[in-house]
């Protein structure tokens, strides 16, 4: 049986800073009934990280007929397990339907789903999109003589040291914030550092936006990924 050794998966995220206003019209004859779709919405932050968005509903005048409201909400969830940036899921996006226009013959529910589908790509590249990175909060308990070797370590790391926690047994608990990128490995490092004595735990703690040097590695690493799901 062959095994093969990888990194694990990290889970980034990817919102947006910015306002967008866009639409995604969809229209197509093919002979018989075609299909139409157009829908005109705005894009920005919502400020809630830990729901994918917020569905709003400006429309006046039956622009869009209020059986679609249903089928825009469901092809903007659709969007939202893989954003156009590096295929990571979507959070804190605020979408605002406010315009479009409709066929009385060849409109859908499908129609709207896919004009949907072309306006949140348009919006979400147009609206300062970017990558967040989840940030563990390590606590590394190492004997005294190696707390600064392991501090060091941890700067390398993009850690930012929250607090240091001796004990009377001539122990310190070091606390940090650190990149969940840079941990991949961190007990064989750890051991190395300290003869084998030293021990860490972490746990999640929050979002972060990336560093662009982190953003650009990971969109360059998944440009086939999101090429494929736009296939």
């Amino acid at each position: 049986m062959k095994i093969e050794l990888c990194e694990p998966k990290v889970a980034f995220r990817e919102t947006i800073r910015k306002k967008s206003d866009v639409e995604g019209k969809y229209k197509k004859q093919t002979g018989g009934h075609g299909q139409y779709g157009d829908v005109k919405m705005r894009f920005e932050p919502s400020g809630n990280m830990d729901k994918p968005y917020e569905f709003v509903i400006e429309v006046v005048g039956g622009a869009v007929p209020k059986n679609y409201y249903p089928a825009v909400e469901k092809g903007l969830a659709e969007c939202m397990d893989a954003g156009p940036l590096a295929g990571y899921p979507v959070v804190g996006v605020r979408a605002t339907l406010y315009d479009g226009s409709y066929h009385p013959v060849d409109s859908s529910e499908q129609a709207f789903k896919t004009a949907t589908h072309m306006a949140f790509k348009d919006g979400f590249m147009k609206a300062d999109p970017v990558l967040l990175e989840p940030i563990v909060t390590l606590r590394v308990k190492v004997k005294d003589q190696y707390t600064g070797d392991v501090m060091g370590d941890l700067n390398k790391r993009r850690g930012r040291v929250l607090g240091m926690n001796p004990d009377k047994n001539g122990t310190t608990i070091i606390e940090a914030d650190v990149p969940q990128t840079e941990i991949y490995g961190y007990g064989t490092v750890l051991r190395s550092m300290t003869g084998g004595s030293g021990d860490f735990s972490y746990e999640f703690a929050r979002y972060e936006q990336a560093p662009a040097d982190v953003q650009k590695k990971q969109i360059e690493a998944r440009a086939d990924k999101v090429g494929r799901d736009e296939e």
